[in-house]
């Protein structure tokens, strides 16, 4: 069963940074491509894509954190990173790490990111 765990929330300043880090087991993180998605805590608000890197390394991050935000991988930990510097009143959300392949995702339990001014 492949458990992903993401960890590196908590709470930073407007201009400040963290990384967050998903950690994925039962499965060699190489055959997937791992997303980042986040949900604020507006009534209704849906999961919104963040970033992605694919199994060759190619990333694409979404217009609204782009030159903030940068995702990574080792695949030697199985870990993969969101480096999220700039942060803004707006980037406060459940961050969630996805992997998929052949049509079948899996889900970490999200990591909660509160930025203050």
């Amino acid at each position: 069963q492949v458990q992903l765990v993401e960890s590196g929330g908590g709470l930073a300043q407007t201009g400040g940074s963290l990384r967050l880090s998903c950690v994925v087991s039962g499965a060699s993180l190489s055959i997937y491509a791992v997303s980042w998605h986040r949900r604020t805590h507006v009534p209704g608000a849906q999961r919104e894509f963040v970033a992605r890197i694919r199994q060759s390394g190619a990333t694409t991050v979404a217009d609204s954190v782009k030159s903030r935000f940068t995702v990574s991988r080792d695949n030697s930990e199985n870990t993969v990173y969101l480096q999220m510097n700039n942060l803004k009143r707006e980037d406060a959300a459940v961050y969630y790490c996805r992997v998929e392949r052949g049509g079948i995702e899996y889900w970490g339990q999200g990591t909660q990111v509160t930025v203050s001014s």
